[in-house]
């Protein structure tokens, strides 16, 4: 799914409100975590800024599914196994897990989590 332009500009300006990030910070590959530095208190006033601009409603988990990066059932040894990854799929959709898959440590996970994969989740809450 290709990324909408109206909703990466309003995702943007939502990053930049949120995080106090420059807009040409804010590029489609740039990981929330990693790249812009997104901690998990920024993360509910990610949503709440996106609750607002788009006029849906947001479950953190969507974004950021603790349950499956804590529970012995999908992890082990500090990686998320074959179980944890199939949830991880089936839950995010929209998300590219393609190069954590190449290296599922729990610790990266945050890492993963792109500006595009979140146009995506915007974009399919409003289809």
């Amino acid at each position: 799914m290709s990324v909408n332009e109206e909703v990466f500009s309003k995702v943007q300006s939502a990053l930049v409100d949120a995080l106090g990030v420059d807009e040409e910070d804010v590029t489609p590959s740039a990981t929330m975590v990693g790249d812009l530095g997104a901690e998990s208190i920024d993360f509910l006033d990610i949503v709440f800024k996106l609750e607002k601009a788009f006029g849906i409603k947001i479950q953190t988990e969507d974004l950021f599914p603790k349950d499956i990066l804590t529970e012995g059932s999908y992890v082990n040894d500090g990686k998320v196994n074959a179980n944890g990854l199939a949830e991880l799929k089936k839950r995010m959709p929209w998300a590219d897990l393609n190069k954590f898959e190449s290296n599922p440590r729990v610790q990266d996970f945050g890492d993963v989590l792109t500006v595009s994969d979140l146009c995506r989740y915007v974009q399919a809450k409003l289809s």
